[in-house]
């Protein structure tokens, strides 16, 4: 069973989050941000979550909160209508920026298009090196975020953040990206980086063992007993960490 509000939590800041990653790994992502000037769009999603993307020299980059300023203001009157748009069910309607409509209907929806592509992709486009690292990159970044999002706002997350102590968890792929998911408070954030300083780390021991895990394909708790997946510090930061990992696969099957 799953949360509205927790969903566009996790549809907020972790599929449209993923777009900040999507242009610094795909040259084909920046070329469709052709804006010669920044551009932002506000989402403001009644009882829900609140942020600001902006697109510049062909990145992106999101923040948390709402800039009153942004040029396309995108509201929503419930979490369920927001994750409606994200699931392609729901048509958002401007409040304000409609000069710049062009720019959401061919520029943000390709470059979402393009993302969905790597999320959810063909099998056999897998079989391609550069999208299957690609692909799998994104996958973690989204993952490691909805952790934090499930961690603060999912009751059954928030037991689990309830039992972990402050500090750092790093979680990485070996010879890969790495996060850094910061407890203050039992309130979990996402750092897209690897963090200089844990107290605990979880680290999966190649690309391809991520994939089969994000997958469903491997047991977790036999490629520890393996070494494929390696833990260290505060087992009891990872333990909970894991519980709320398994409430991430019910949010975004």
């Amino acid at each position: 069973m799953t949360d509205a509000r927790t969903l566009a939590y996790i549809n907020l800041y972790g599929i449209l989050g993923t777009l900040e990653n999507l242009c610094e790994l795909d040259p084909n992502a920046r070329a469709l941000l052709t804006n010669k000037k920044p551009i932002t769009i506000g989402f403001d999603v009644k009882g829900g979550p609140k942020a600001t993307l902006t697109f510049k020299n062909g990145f992106c980059r999101m923040e948390d909160g709402l800039n009153r300023k942004c040029n396309i203001m995108l509201p929503f009157s419930s979490c369920e209508k927001f994750n409606g748009m994200i699931d392609g069910t729901v048509t958002p309607i401007p409040s304000k920026g409609f000069q710049h409509i062009g720019f959401l209907l061919n520029s943000f929806t390709a470059l979402t298009d393009l993302l969905t592509k790597y999320l959810r992709p063909d099998p056999a486009d897998l079989e391609d090196e550069e999208f299957f690292v690609t692909s799998t990159t994104l996958m973690f970044y989204l993952i490691s975020v909805a952790i934090a999002q499930i961690g603060n706002n999912d009751a059954i997350g928030q037991f689990s953040a309830g039992h972990i102590p402050d500090g750092t968890i790093k979680m990485s792929i070996k010879d890969g990206p790495a996060v850094g998911i910061v407890v203050r408070n039992h309130h979990l954030i996402t750092l897209k980086k690897s963090p200089e300083q844990y107290r605990a780390i979880m680290e999966f021991g190649d690309i391809h063992l991520a994939r089969d895990l994000f997958d469903g394909k491997v047991n977790a708790i036999a490629c520890i007993g393996e070494g494929t997946i390696v833990m260290g510090g505060m087992i009891n930061m990872i333990d909970n960490v894991n519980r709320i990992l398994d409430r991430v696969a019910v949010y975004l099957a």
